[in-house]
């Protein structure tokens, strides 16, 4: 009856009414590092418009980290466009997240050719980075031994043997003591030479998170079924053994985040997988085992960047027959994440000449995480919906405080402008003499 089939179109439209029809069986295959490169300068050939391809550097063994750029400006950061990024194959031996991102980038392209309205607005209004592999050299150590043989460990980290997700600075220390003696909640300094202390791979990752304000991101990992979330570190000594659970000053956030991945998946959300169960198919990262100098907290902790860690399979390296089931599984978790970037508050900060203030921080009262204006004087502070006292300052600024309501929808715009304090109104040549003077300083220290 003609119920049924208006059912049927409805829930093809909650599909975004994909126009990807059916790739064939060897579309689903494993891809080496060659055959990886081959895929995303394809794609980028068949969409160049709305795509880059860039090298964030090379691994230890010499491969280039390649990120695949999704933009109607490529290349360019848009002010009030929110920059997201998907990292893979973090771990070499945990492939289905590599797999996925090449997936998607594919998919991205040819969903944006077919005209599809969904994909089509998060191109435009979005900036989407995709490192499909971060970890190559791992990739072809595991690749070597083959899906039947499933060494735990055995290509996991890189060709130095270390473990990448266990190799970034450990700030989380750090936190906690600002926590007790209400130091910094946000950007914290880096420690003295940690360029030396990381590895190749890890610190190309953490070059690129300088260059990019990112707002969102998702590591994919395997092993596992579960949507982690921050911190992944406890802030205290097992009680009695017993991991306990570290909440981010943003926890609500972050469980928001989890789940949409997990209720957008096939089964996450079902919570009994691999063996183990997880409630909703989400986790607090140390309620289930604390981890130190892992990538999720050091984005929280360095930049303004909120990154979850989804763990994607039972089998780290799954045969190739599987690769096309948990595509499927996946595709609409991975475009409702992504879309997740633009909920929350957005805007300028502006000085009384309208000229845009980088690096100014913004303040939610109650939530002891501030989040700074990147170098177009644009932020982005994801939030809940909500009322929210929301505060810029910037160091000879008077601080500006606005109340703003958050609604389920599309990120609310709040303009903020901030007057210079009166001690710097003094003497205009002087300030334009100092102006001068900061100009030339900052040249020389780039």
């Amino acid at each position: 009856g003609s119920s049924g089939v208006s059912l049927l179109w409805s829930g093809a439209l909650l599909l975004g009414l994909w126009a990807q029809q059916a790739w064939a069986a060897d579309d689903f295959q494993h891809h080496g590092y060659e055959e990886m490169v081959r895929a995303l300068f394809s794609v980028q050939s068949q969409c160049p418009y709305i795509t880059r391809i860039y090298s964030i550097g090379r691994s230890v063994e010499g491969r280039h980290l390649y990120v695949l750029e999704f933009s109607d400006n490529p290349g360019i950061h848009e002010a009030l466009e929110p920059e997201f990024k998907y990292v893979g194959n973090m771990h070499g031996n945990e492939v289905l997240g590599r797999e996925l991102l090449i997936y998607l980038c594919k998919f991205l392209c040819e969903e944006y050719i077919a005209g599809n309205q969904r994909i089509t607005s998060l191109i435009h209004n979005t900036r989407i980075h995709i490192l499909p592999s971060m970890n190559p050299d791992g990739y072809e150590v595991a690749a070597r031994q083959g899906p039947e043989f499933n060494g735990y460990l055995v290509g996991r980290g890189n060709s130095r043997d270390v473990d990448l997700n266990r190799n970034f600075p450990d700030l989380n220390g750090l936190m906690y003591y600002y926590e007790k003696n209400n130091g910094k909640n946000h950007h914290l300094p880096l420690p003295d030479k940690w360029e030396l202390q990381v590895e190749p791979e890890t610190l190309a990752v953490i070059k690129w998170m300088q260059n990019y304000n990112f707002v969102l991101s998702a590591n994919l990992h395997g092993g596992a079924v579960v949507a982690n979330y921050p911190f992944d570190k406890s802030r205290e000594a097992r009680i009695r053994g017993k991991p306990t659970y570290s909440a981010t000053p943003d926890d609500k956030i972050f469980k928001k985040l989890a789940k949409v991945y997990s209720f957008a998946h096939s089964w996450m959300h079902k919570g009994w997988n691999c063996g183990d169960y997880f409630e909703e198919g989400i986790t607090n990262g140390a309620n289930w085992y604390s981890l130190s100098k892992g990538m999720q907290d050091f984005n929280y902790l360095y930049t303004n960047c909120f990154e979850i860690t989804l763990e994607l399979s039972c089998d780290k390296f799954p045969p190739a027959s599987a690769l096309a089931r948990e595509w499927l599984a996946n595709r609409e978790a991975l475009v409702s994440y992504l879309e997740q970037v633009h909920h929350g508050i957005k805007g300028m900060v502006y000085d009384e000449n309208n000229n845009p203030v980088s690096n100014a921080e913004i303040s939610v009262a109650g939530v002891s995480h501030d989040i700074t204006t990147g170098a177009d004087g644009d932020y982005f502070r994801l939030l809940l919906p909500g009322t929210y006292t929301v505060t810029a300052s910037a160091p000879g600024y008077q601080p500006s405080t606005s109340t703003v309501t958050v609604g389920p929808a599309e990120a609310i715009q709040v303009r903020i402008n901030i007057l210079h304090s009166l001690q710097h109104t003094h003497s205009h040549t002087q300030s334009q003499k100092k102006n001068r003077l900061n100009m030339y300083t900052i040249k020389s220290f780039r």
